[in-house]
């Protein structure tokens, strides 16, 4: 099904095959409203927008418009822990317990903070049921979060830790930062705010509702029509509510993904998956990491390190939670294997669920970022951000 749709915004001499996939994306599948992003260092030279910020068509969206990027948050997160290494308050080999005594319970005591960004500690649900509304008191879940028992020995294997992986590293943060800060004001106040960027952990009350797209999960004949990924491995376990796919899905259970543009899930730092903004934002940061401008508060071997992974690194490995092979790198993943973005393996970010998704790439100086509001059903590699990373990688 096609439709006609106007593209705002601008792009640069040489980007043009960026803006048609962009275009090719409504009118072959199935976008809705979305936005991509691409700077390079800390100039846009890709800045378009589309569609519509509601399922019924009826209100555009905006330059300004924002948009729930679930895991994609997982990106901004993995920054904010690479600032702290960078300024001497974390080591990413030491063990997690030597900022967090309490973590040691449980036989935690060797995981070291590198594995929690790597989820191979094993961490991916929690025993004890908790509630959106629990996240919001830190001392409390401190105590949840030190109290779980790895559910596989820490660094033998990984599995990806969709919710709890922000909540581990939001304490472990707030416990070494000098001003016991959380995450979302972190990134905030050192990120965001510096680089004018629109993106939240923790969306503030005075930021309107208005202004984020809501979220439409895909169903019907449309996953005919515009789906060829399934999860069907994971649709399995989610359909029957048992496995620990299902189980780190639902750890905390938070409501439906298409639910997620309400004030009750937005306001709560989930580091994790609850971050919303644009994607000008998400190619704000990327951009300035992978040129190295100077603007981020992580110093330059840091940031060639991130681009940089050790070689047992390089081979994607069953996840224990996606069953799929993957990568994991100082909390972003890798370009790697069947899953491939950026000019090349140094390319690092983090997708979200639904599609959306956040690299940089340091040997181009390119930072990516795209937004939307048809929740796609692809695990890992939705064909809309598919199309417009492959259009980008012809562009030069």
């Amino acid at each position: 099904m096609s439709e006609q749709v106007s593209i705002h915004g601008d792009v640069d001499s040489g980007f043009g095959p960026v803006a048609d996939a962009f275009r090719r994306n409504f009118t072959q599948h199935g976008e809705i409203g979305a936005a991509v992003t691409v700077y390079d260092g800390d100039r846009p030279v890709v800045d378009l927008w589309a569609g519509h910020r509601d399922r019924k068509r009826t209100l555009p969206w905006q330059r300004d418009t924002m948009a729930p990027v679930w895991s994609s948050t997982k990106g901004m997160t993995a920054f904010v822990v690479a600032s702290a290494v960078s300024r001497g308050l974390l080591d990413y080999e030491a063990p997690v317990a030597l900022y967090w005594p309490e973590f040691a319970a449980q036989g935690k005591d060797s995981i070291t903070v590198r594995q929690l960004l790597d989820h191979q500690a094993g961490l991916a649900a929690l025993d004890r049921p908790f509630r959106l509304t629990d996240m919001a008191d830190l001392d409390h879940m401190a105590e949840v979060l030190a109290e779980q028992k790895p559910l596989w020995r820490p660094g033998t294997r990984h599995g990806y830790h969709p919710i709890t992986a922000g909540l581990y590293q939001g304490e472990l943060i707030r416990r070494v930062d000098p001003q016991h800060r959380t995450l979302g004001r972190i990134f905030a106040e050192d990120f965001a705010q510096p680089l004018g960027a629109d993106f939240y952990i923790g969306l503030p009350e005075d930021i309107s509702l208005d202004r984020v797209a809501t979220l439409s999960a895909t169903a019907g004949l449309d996953v005919l029509r515009y789906e060829r990924d399934l999860p069907v491995r994971i649709g399995i376990q989610l359909y029957s509510k048992r496995g620990l796919s299902f189980r780190a899905l639902n750890s905390p259970q938070v409501g439906a993904p298409a639910r997620a543009t309400r004030r009750e899930f937005l306001s709560v730092e989930s580091p994790a998956a609850g971050g919303v903004g644009t994607a000008r934002a998400l190619a704000r940061v990327y951009g300035a990491a992978a040129g190295k401008t100077g603007e981020l508060p992580i110093d330059t071997a840091l940031l060639d390190r991130l681009a940089t992974p050790d070689t047992a690194d390089d081979v994607p490995a069953e996840d224990l939670v996606l069953l799929t092979p993957s990568r994991y790198h100082l909390g972003f993943r890798k370009s790697r294997g069947s899953f491939r973005f950026g000019s090349d393996k140094r390319a690092y970010g983090t997708t979200g669920y639904g599609g959306s998704f956040g690299f940089a790439d340091p040997t181009t100086g390119l930072g990516f970022g795209y937004t939307m509001n048809r929740l796609g059903m692809a695990v890992l590699d939705d064909v809309r951000s598919r199309n417009l990373r492959n259009a980008l990688l012809r562009c030069r």
